[in-house]
């Protein structure tokens, strides 16, 4: 314990470290100060460890350590990592937020006069950063009923964008239209609704030819064929190909397209083509593949899921 003359008040220790007579005595009081003794008259006495325990106390607090972690910390090493990682998970999630607040402000800061009360509106039903349970839910609104767990986590992960870390005030405004967007939509067109077929066969293909698709090989074109006609128990066919032209067109969701337009002004250009612009490439491969060249107009719109 030391002698006397080692021994410190609780001011002359709160003076040694720099923090306020109360500090030391509430850690005290937490248990993570450990006391040298007591005078005669009741009042704490430290030793000089506390000295150096006080300052790591105090170190841990500066970078938010929560009170109950700094005692573990200090005293089993093994936990150190999971703290710091939490504490580190923590900031980068305020961080995050906080961009988004600044991007969004900026995107205020830019609006013309005429399209500040719109923006308003879009980013007040937006938080910071978003949430994507509404996409999420859109897109389980569109798979078919007892569709496979596995296969529907796969199409929600791949149709619901995350949003950026670090957005520009476009990317904001493109990610509050989509959840607008999403969030006031009539229930989706489901794919091939009134077609009888195997869903777990369509989607399990088409993820397939998407592949393919966004990598140019050739090959895509013959498996996005191929996923819609093993749903539906044909075979690829001249005459099927036309018919799945015709299916696609029907099966167009003005909705669906929106979605994808809003989508690509939020990924970034190295991110690739969307799932949704891989699927209107495909369908416009199929139109090419089924009708006379010569009745294509040269720049007409392909009106297909996912355009």
């Amino acid at each position: 314990m030391g002698t006397e003359d080692e021994m410190w008040s609780i001011g002359e220790l709160a003076e040694r470290a720099g923090v306020s007579v109360k500090a030391v005595r509430y850690y005290s009081e937490q248990g993570l100060l450990p006391e040298g003794g007591r005078t005669g008259g009741g009042h704490r006495r430290y030793g000089p460890g506390a000295l150096e325990r006080l300052r790591a106390i105090r170190a841990l607090r500066a970078l938010e350590v929560p009170v109950t972690d700094v005692g573990p910390v200090l005293d089993q090493g093994a936990v150190w990592e999971d703290v710091v990682a939490r504490r580190l998970d923590e900031v980068e999630r305020r961080m995050t937020a906080l961009r988004w607040h600044e991007a969004s402000l900026r995107l205020l800061q830019s609006a013309p006069a005429a399209e500040r009360a719109e923006r308003l509106r879009l980013l007040g039903g937006l938080a910071a950063p978003p949430d994507t349970t509404v996409l999420a839910r859109f897109w389980r609104r569109t798979l078919p009923v007892r569709f496979p767990a596995r296969l529907a986590a796969a199409v929600v992960d791949a149709a619901v964008p995350q949003p950026p870390a670090d957005p520009t005030p476009a990317q904001v405004l493109a990610y509050a239209r989509l959840h607008a967007l999403i969030a006031t939509a009539p229930a989706p067109t489901v794919h091939l609704a009134d077609v009888p077929h195997r869903p777990s066969a369509l989607y399990t293909g088409l993820a397939e030819a998407y592949e393919l698709a966004a990598a140019d090989h050739d090959e895509a074109l013959d498996r996005f064929v191929a996923a819609y006609a093993d749903a539906l128990d044909t075979r690829d066919t001249p005459s099927f190909r036309r018919r799945l032209a015709g299916l696609l067109v029907q099966g167009a969701d003005p909705l669906i397209g929106r979605y994808w337009q809003l989508v690509g002004e939020l990924r970034a250009p190295s991110a690739g083509p969307t799932m949704g612009a891989v699927h209107g490439r495909m369908c416009l491969a199929l139109k090419r593949d089924v009708v006379p060249s010569a009745q294509l107009a040269p720049d007409g719109p392909v009106r297909a899921w996912g355009e």
